[in-house]
This record gives structure tokens, C-alpha cells and sequence, in this order.
């Protein structure tokens, strides 16, 4: 893998992880083993799951999951399989793309029921029954609960973990979301509802995506649009961005909208500046986060193959916006829905371009050094195999 000091004879400039990082089917299986079943995975929102039984089911890079709204309020989470004959518990493939609801995938209805032989689980995953077997037939329900996933929270938002490590280099979710929290404390992250959502299918390897949104210099040349409303994207190449501070807009402006103005108020809490500039969060491997003083717009990487990554948006809102019988998301969802499209355009560029038997690595500017995170997150969890 290369490092911070891989450097080429030719240039100072550091290069880029291989071309087989982005396209080899071996790379991208050893990522979802050691990464995406490992580590915290967002899958959705904790608005969904309102009533004990109400579940979402999602796919995990291959993996069916449930994650379970429990009879005390808590959530759980469980390997979609029951633990008899390893039938699928839920019969429909997850919903993907602009077929998931906005709502819970479905509900159980006070309890988990295997459709082949109607062993039956409590939504805390405990095996209840299985008929006409008893502890003489060697049935020992307190050992056949379902295989379990860990589930929790953060700013309203549902991770998943299958295999949890407590030796891994993010142990919990709170290790994970430390910085993230502190710089997007003032925002109601957890409070927020979704007001809208689009779907794409990008064809590019969920790394070239994570590391377009983690530099602007490519804002410039591909978001003219987005550089009028924000002129520091393109000011030397997107350099010396602080992102901690936020991005402040052009004169006049205060949001990601076409006009970069909003009918609606601002979240309560902001600060003076996150009231007029634009923040954006990370959390790998698959949440990326814009937040504007009105709405956030929060992406969720579905890695689909080595070349193919499902991205759901969804945009965020306050429920008193929301609650306005004049809300109207478009002049946000608008330009996000322009800009994204320009950036999921140039990362297939990309993707198809490395393909090309001339392309071994690439080499990162000076101004991508967010970039190089990428680097280093995939080191301490593939290592040699990277």
C-alpha cells in the first residue's frame, strides 16, 4: 500500500493508492471482510423505527441485516437468518435505491416468525418457540437466540456493526463520531427529519467517492455553479479550507440553495458563523455529511461491487419547517441534485480512466491532503493486504 512518503522519481508529488485498489473484485472482497463487517456502517435513520417491532432491512455489502426497534425502546440488531434451517426471516430483499420507504422496512408484530418452520424469536432475539420440540428432543433455547449485530445511534442516525472487535481501532461508535460530534455539536442533528431523498447508482468504487468529496480542488472545473454560491471552493484550487470554522458563501448568502438564501429559519443553537457558512463531516467508511444553517444533506454509501456504489441522499430538515404548510425542500434539493450529478460524473470518469493499461496510480496535490485519510484508514485495517 502506499504511504504518506511514497513518492515517484519523476515528481515530489505523494501518489495515490494502486489502480487495483479501486478495481480489483479480490481488493474490494478483502474491504467488505476487513471493513464494511467490521467496522460501523450507517444504514439509516432512527426515525424509522418509531413502534417496538417496526425494522429496517438493509444489505451490508452482501450481508442481510435487521435492525429491530425492541419492546423497551432500545434497538437491536440481528443477521437475517434463522438459526433452525438458516431461512431468511424476511422474504423480500431488502428495498434498495427509490424503492426504500421513508419509514420502517415493516414490522414485526411483537415478535420474529422464520416463515419455514415458524420458529419464533422475541425481538430481543431470544428464541421463544419452536413447535413440537422440546428440551428432550436437545432443544436449548437459551443457546439458538439469533446471531446478534450491534446497533446504535448517533445524531439520529443507525449504525450497524456485525463484528464488533474490541480490540479493532475503533472499538465503539463514540470513537468513531469523537470529532464529528465536537464540530457539529450546536447542529440538532438527532431532532432532524427527512423532507426529501434521491437515489443514484454511480459506477466508481465507493473510494474514488469519499475522496472526491474530501477535496474541492476539483470544485473549480466541475461545480461552477457551487463556486459562485461558495467563491472559497475555487480560490487556490479549494486550499486552505477550514473546515472546522466552516466555508463561509459569497456575499448575501447563507445556504446551499440556487439563490443562497431560505424562507427558513436557521437550526436554534448555531453559532454566529455556522449561521452563514457550510460545514462537512466524513465518517468512514460510508456517511458523508453537508450541514447548512437550514437543512443537512447526508449521504449514505451503499458499496455495491469494486465498480459500483448505491449513494442515497437524504436531505435533512427541522420538524418546525417541516410543520410549515409552505415547506418546500426543492430550492435545496435542486442544486444538491445538480451537484451531485456533476460529481458522480467526473468520479465514472475516473474509475473508467483507471482502467486504462497506462494507469498505475495517480498523484495527490498539495491542496488534496484531506485525501490522504483515505490512505491511512485503509492501512490500519487492511495492511499488508492493502
Amino acid at each position: 500500500m502506499a504511504t504518506e512518503t511514497t513518492r515517484d522519481v519523476a515528481t515530489e508529488l505523494l501518489r495515490t493508492l494502486p489502480a487495483e485498489a479501486y478495481r480489483s473484485p479480490d481488493h474490494h472482497r478483502r474491504e467488505v471482510e476487513r471493513i464494511f463487517h467490521r467496522e460501523w456502517f450507517a444504514v439509516g435513520r432512527a426515525e424509522a423505527l418509531v413502534r417496538p417491532g417496526d425494522y429496517l432491512h438493509v444489505d451490508v455489502a452482501g450481508e442481510r441485516v435487521l435492525a429491530v426497534r425492541g419492546r423497551d425502546g432500545g434497538l437491536r440488531g440481528f443477521h437475517d437468518v434463522c438459526r433452525h434451517r438458516g431461512s431468511r426471516l424476511v422474504l423480500d430483499r431488502p428495498p434498495a435505491g427509490d424503492e426504500r420507504p421513508d419509514g420502517p422496512t415493516g414490522r414485526f408484530r411483537g415478535a420474529i416468525r422464520c416463515p419455514y418452520h415458524a420458529w419464533t424469536y422475541g425481538l430481543d432475539g431470544a428464541l421463544r418457540n419452536a413447535p413440537f420440540l422440546s428440551e428432550s428432543d436437545g432443544l436449548r433455547r437459551e443457546h439458538l437466540g439469533l446471531y446478534p449485530v450491534a446497533v446504535e445511534a448517533w445524531g439520529g442516525f443507525l449504525f450497524v456493526n456485525l463484528t464488533p472487535d474490541p480490540t479493532g481501532p475503533d472499538r465503539s461508535l463514540r470513537d468513531v463520531v469523537g470529532e464529528p460530534d465536537r464540530r457539529t455539536a450546536n447542529y440538532p442533528l438527532a431532532d432532524l427529519r427527512v423532507g426529501a431523498s434521491i437515489s443514484y447508482d454511480v459506477a466508481a468504487n465507493w473510494k474514488v467517492i469519499v475522496e472526491n468529496y474530501n477535496e474541492c480542488y476539483h470544485c473549480g472545473p466541475v461545480h461552477p455553479e457551487l463556486c459562485e454560491l461558495v467563491p472559497a471552493f475555487k480560490r487556490g484550487g479549494g486550499a486552505d479550507l477550514d473546515w472546522d470554522r466552516g466555508i463561509a458563501h459569497r456575499e448575501g448568502a447563507t445556504t446551499f440553495t440556487w439563490s443562497g438564501t431560505t424562507t427558513r429559519a436557521p437550526f436554534p443553537g448555531l453559532s454566529a458563523e455556522e449561521r452563514e457558512r457550510h460545514k462537512g463531516e466524513l465518517l468512514y467508511p460510508n456517511l458523508m455529511l453537508s450541514l447548512s444553517a437550514d437543512h443537512v444533506a447526508a449521504f449514505t454509501l451503499w458499496p455495491v461491487a469494486v465498480d459500483r456504489t448505491r449513494i442515497d441522499c437524504a436531505f435533512l430538515f427541522h420538524p418546525d419547517a417541516l410543520a410549515d404548510p409552505r415547506f418546500d425542500p426543492s430550492d435545496a434539493v435542486g442544486l444538491w441534485d445538480l451537484v451531485n450529478r456533476q460529481d458522480w460524473r467526473i468520479c465514472e470518469a475516473v474509475q473508467d480512466g483507471m482502467g486504462s493499461t497506462a494507469f498505475d496510480s495517480g498523484y495527490y496535490a498539495p491542496m488534496e491532503d484531506l485525501s490522504l485519510d483515505i490512505r491511512r484508514y485503509l492501512a490500519e485495517r487492511l495492511g499488508d493486504a492493502g
